[in-house]
């Protein structure tokens, strides 16, 4: 069975890659986004994954909770402590953010932001209410838009330890939050040029498929709802179109074929009539 990616930059695939034969497993995605639609998560749930999807977003928290039925899913964002704080949603996107500057540079780019108020909880406290402490937890994805550096003040990393961190970081320096997992014991091991991914020191052998680009080695596919394929044709479609022609110009050809017999057997019997006279 193909691998089937779903994420936009095969974040899954790599994962996949690392982490297959400690599976079926756990994670933990701090804003998820869609169940299916660019997910990180989608493909290992597939093949028995599980874990906690965490988004404010409500349309798209209504449809983890759809689709994700074996998931523990949650509508709150994640920060530094337990508040509330606005959040800045911007529809059928990725972008919606706690960070009022970068909702504000959406705001300048065209985008229309709307405003409202979030629950928000730590992420240590996440685990604490739905981790057992002797649950492998295999790894940790954050994508929040400008939020990360809070996430990761939330979370004890002593305490929980996911094998692989990755967060989404598009631009080629070092964060200013990259500290706050050095120094909790975890190595920086590739940028894929949107993520940063991370290994903690007691599972330092995953750097070496972790660091590998998606390859045609992996034997994968990506699926048809990926960027990459939205303007390529449907090769199943053409074909059930083909076989829907055929099986009419077969039709046509029959029904021809009795009316030609009809036509025939009309004129024999026209000539039999005027040979009789």
């Amino acid at each position: 069975m193909a691998f089937i990616s779903y994420a936009q930059n095969f974040e899954d695939l790599t994962l996949w890659r690392s982490l297959q034969l400690f599976g079926p497993g756990y994670y933990i995605d701090v804003g998820a986004n869609h169940p299916t639609h660019d997910s990180v998560t989608r493909a290992l749930y597939e093949r028995g994954w599980r874990g906690i999807n965490i988004e404010p977003v409500a349309a798209y928290y209504q449809a983890l909770a759809a689709e994700r039925i074996d998931d523990i899913n949650l509508c709150m964002a994640v920060g530094a402590r337990e508040e509330l704080l606005t959040l800045h949603e911007i529809a059928d996107t990725g972008l919606s953010t706690l960070d009022t500057a970068v909702a504000e540079q959406n705001r300048r780019a065209g985008m229309q932001v709307t405003p409202y108020q979030v629950p928000v909880r730590r992420l240590a406290d996440i685990c604490a209410e739905h981790l057992a402490e002797d649950r492998p937890l295999h790894f940790l994805k954050i994508d929040v838009e400008g939020f990360e550096m809070q996430v990761l003040e939330g979370m004890d990393f002593q305490r929980w330890r996911p094998w692989i961190v990755l967060l989404e970081s598009p631009f080629n320096r070092i964060p200013e939050w990259e500290p706050l997992l050095l120094d909790a014991g975890y190595q920086f091991v590739q940028f894929d040029a949107i993520n940063r991914f991370y290994v903690a020191r007691e599972h330092a052998g995953l750097a070496v498929p972790l660091s590998m680009p998606p390859n045609i080695l992996d034997g994968f596919q990506v699926t048809r709802s990926h960027f990459l394929m939205r303007d390529q044709p449907d090769n199943d479609a053409l074909l059930r179109q083909l076989e829907d022609a055929r099986q009419r110009a077969e039709r046509a050809e029959r029904e021809l074929a009795l009316l030609r017999g009809s036509r025939r057997w009309k004129l024999a019997g026209t000539l039999a009539r005027f040979a009789g006279r």
